[in-house]
């Protein structure tokens, strides 16, 4: 065979693999289905699309001279021919010569020389023979279990299907049918195309480097729209310096006519020179507004074209949970067999779609947390009887879509749920911390013992678990993918592991934000939320500064402080004095930390850039990106900030918060109803503010003649004088000219709005959607 041929059939072989494994899905999944009751007479399509899967298979193995794998695919045929024409039942005791039938398959398509699956070929098709014929088979040892990916730590059960229904994340999740076998319609060739996954990525990774065409777009219209205000101070400073001028070429002019000194003529070609420039910049404003509104016309195209080539590429690399949970039954199966359970393995959400690249990294983790759950989660059938559970235990999988760029993972069994003291005194033991700190930990800060590394309550070490390696390697891997897990469980009832994963990778919004005088992202799905606070507001507890958060239930909840400076061990710089300090908030309900930064700069779009070699995993950094301006900043791991958080925090109150507080702003509110007049006045003085009302414009007007406010805060509809006469004679007087005002009133039509601007008001709020923190976030801006 010559090297053109050679080649031809190497390519052949590559489709032929990819195709092999879609038949053997298809085969597996229908055989599963066909085990759960084999007396079933409605099995029959089933069994026919099986049958083809088998011929199939068979034709295109024959096609690229793999022998091995059509001789058995050829018994397994016939094994499944005479069920489809009633020549033989499936009985449940050939269903582990059919399974080890496929493994064999597997390895031959992986190994195509591995020798000891070619070993296993002649007793399996004599065996399949034998089945075909009707004959008892030698009894065969259970197939061993593929090796675990990930060593377990015992003790880690999985809660049961029940639980799920009753949680708020299941009821809010629509309902989802059960998983489909696998062996389904397949898309005619006009649907679909066979394309390499390498390209795929490729694609999709050029596509991504698209969003730093968008960001620098961006960055440019902004820097021509600052252009154009730094000309707008050149023509105040012309507008002032024109009268004289005037004056000056007037005078100049005048003595020209009784003969102007030789002196004057320098003076003279000033003047000509100064008419000239204010000639050529206003030709400049002129371009620099074309370039800027053409720039931002451009922005706008270029972002919706990233956009939709961004969200179209993305879509390309989703795929359905199904091609990932397709093997977990089988799986589930072969262990529980192998130890003697017997576990049925529920499934809903298969049809939520997930980036590729995010199912491929999550696939060891699930394997490992099922492993995990039938090994130590699942009791013996006779422990499950005399305790008044079911003979048969469930191990579920539970996939649903939660917020606009989130999947949660539910994973649940009934077994024994986990041992809390067994895990504190395992940690105890292979010196994860003392007895005497173990003694202080609650239920919540125990269970999460089992993420550490080297903790086992195993009395073994076996080939699946007891090392104290597997739930640290899962939460590694679920956080590097930006995710995270949550454990629930429930002694003699069972476990369930929640993960939540992110739709898409490498592109997410991120706020920026700046400590230390640098810039850092912190990506928006681990921030709880942002607040300004006032440093009186921090409290040491314990030794550690802490804040008061508010509650939806309107309670209040404390929270641990610390400096972002200080949790990154970079430099302080010497604070300014605030009135407020800036938070950052990370992390849920559960377990939240507070961060203070210098400045929260803006919410944007980042393309993510892993660090690599030797930076590949570096403390509290998940990796970098580049801003539209060019500049190069770290993007932080909001779970290493929070480890390193509970070291960093600060036992005395910062200078800024010590300091004395600055002089607290004057307000005047002007509204006539005594009701709305009291809330508004609470709120402010309740924040800080010195207020002072009055019942109308008019005398709101006259006390502004005699004091002096930083802002007005004013009603629209008054005696004497309404809110929008008061603006205008505020913007009327000279002293008062710059004072910000802040109409609140109950109209909202588009033409009391433009009348408010106007008039001159700096913020206009409608009171049928006021809110308290809207009224004072404006102020803050304001003053």
């Amino acid at each position: 065979m010559s090297q053109s041929d050679d080649d031809f059939l190497e390519e052949l072989r590559a489709a032929f693999t990819i195709e092999a494994g879609e038949h053997l899905d298809a085969m597996s999944g229908g055989l599963l289905e066909v085990e759960k009751d084999p007396a079933s007479t409605s099995h029959a399509p089933l069994i026919e699309t099986i049958c083809r899967e088998a011929h199939s298979l068979k034709g295109a193995s024959r096609a690229v001279n793999m022998v091995a794998v059509e001789t058995v695919c050829q018994a397994l045929e016939n094994v499944f021919s005479a069920w489809k024409y009633g020549e033989l039942q499936p009985a449940a005791a050939q269903f582990d010569t059919l399974y080890q039938s496929l493994d064999v398959i597997e390895k031959l398509l992986a190994a195509p020389e591995n020798g000891t699956a070619s070993a296993q070929i002649t007793p399996l098709v004599q065996r399949l023979g034998a089945i075909k014929e009707g004959k008892s088979e030698p009894v065969t040892a259970p197939p061993e279990p593929a090796p675990a990916p990930i060593e377990a730590p015992p003790e880690i059960a999985l809660a049961p299907i029940s639980a799920i229904a009753e949680e708020p994340a299941a009821v809010a999740s629509p309902p989802v049918a059960p998983v489909a076998s696998p062996v389904a319609e397949k898309a005619t060739l006009s649907e679909t195309v066979r394309i390499s996954t390498r390209k795929l990525d490729a694609l999709l990774l050029q596509a991504e480097e698209m969003l730093v065409v968008k960001l620098t777009a961006s960055q440019r219209a902004d820097d021509l729209r600052e252009a154009e205000s730094s000309l707008e101070l050149w023509k105040k400073e012309w507008d002032k310096i024109s009268p004289q001028l005037r004056r000056a070429r007037r005078a100049l002019d005048k003595n020209n006519a009784d003969g102007a000194p030789p002196t004057l003529v320098p003076v003279a070609r000033l003047l000509e020179f100064l008419d000239w420039n204010q000639t050529y910049v206003k030709s400049l404003e002129s371009k620099l507004t074309a370039l800027s509104r053409s720039a931002e016309h451009d922005q706008r195209a270029t972002s919706a074209l990233v956009n939709n080539l961004l969200e179209d590429t993305k879509k390309l690399l989703m795929m359905p949970f199904a091609t990932l949970l397709g093997i977990f039954p089988k799986l589930v199966r072969d262990l529980s067999h192998d130890q003697g359970k017997d576990v049925q393995l529920m499934m809903r959400g298969s049809e939520v779609e997930i980036d590729k690249r995010i199912l491929e990294e999550i696939k060891d983790p699930l394997i490992h947390l099922l492993r995990n759950s039938v090994d130590h989660g699942i009791e013996a059938p006779d422990e499950r009887v005399r305790l008044g559970k079911a003979h048969r235990a469930t191990v579920s999988i539970v996939v649903s879509r939660v917020g606009g760029n989130e999947v949660e993972v539910l994973i649940s069994d009934d077994g024994a749920g986990m041992d809390s003291e067994k895990i504190r005194a395992a940690a105890v033991r292979k010196g994860a911390l003392s007895e005497s700190e173990a003694a202080l930990l609650d239920e919540a800060q125990t269970l999460a013992l089992i993420f550490h590394s080297g903790v086992s309550t195993s009395p073994i070490i076996t080939e699946i678990s007891g090392r104290g390696l597997g739930m640290a390697i899962v939460r590694e891997k679920v956080e590097k993918l930006g995710g995270s897990i949550e454990l629930e469980t429930r002694p003699g009832t069972g476990t369930t592991f929640r993960i939540s994963l992110p739709l898409t990778l490498a592109t997410f919004k991120g706020i920026l934000t700046q400590a230390a005088g640098q810039i850092f992202v912190i990506p928006t799905a681990d921030v709880e939320r942002v607040v300004r606070i006032q440093p009186g507001d921090v409290q040491t507890v314990e030794n550690r500064e802490t804040i008061a958060l508010n509650r939806a239930d309107a309670g209040q909840d404390l929270v641990s402080l610390v400096w972002l400076e200080d949790v990154l061990e970079l430099p302080a710089k010497a604070k300014e004095e605030s009135a407020f300090l800036q938070v950052v908030v990370l992390g849920t309900r559960e377990k939240r930390i507070a961060f203070v930064v210098e400045a929260i700069l803006n919410e944007q779009e980042v393309l993510v850039k892993s660090l690599g070699d030797p930076l590949s995993r570096v403390r509290n950094v998940a990796g970098a990106t580049v801003l539209g301006s060019g500049k190069a900043v770290p993007i932080l791991n909001a779970a290493d900030l929070m480890k390193s958080a509970v070291k960093a925090g600060r036992t005395t109150v910062s200078a800024t918060a010590q300091g004395e507080a600055a002089p607290a702003k004057t307000i005047l509110i002007a509204e006539d109803s005594i009701t709305s007049r009291m809330l508004l006045k609470n709120i402010l003085e309740s924040s800080g503010y010195q207020v002072t009302t009055a019942v109308d414009g008019l005398e709101a007007l006259t006390t502004l003649k005699t004091t002096l406010f930083d802002a007005v805060v004013s009603d629209i509809d008054m005696p004497r004088m309404n809110g929008f006469d008061l603006t205008a004679a505020i913007r009327g007087d000279k002293k008062l000219a710059d004072l910000p005002v802040v109409l609140v009133t109950g109209r909202d039509s588009r033409e009391d709005r433009e009348r408010g601007i106007d008039v001159g008001a700096n913020a206009y709020l409608v009171k049928s959607n006021f809110e308290q923190s809207n009224l004072l976030e404006v102020i803050r801006r304001l003053i």
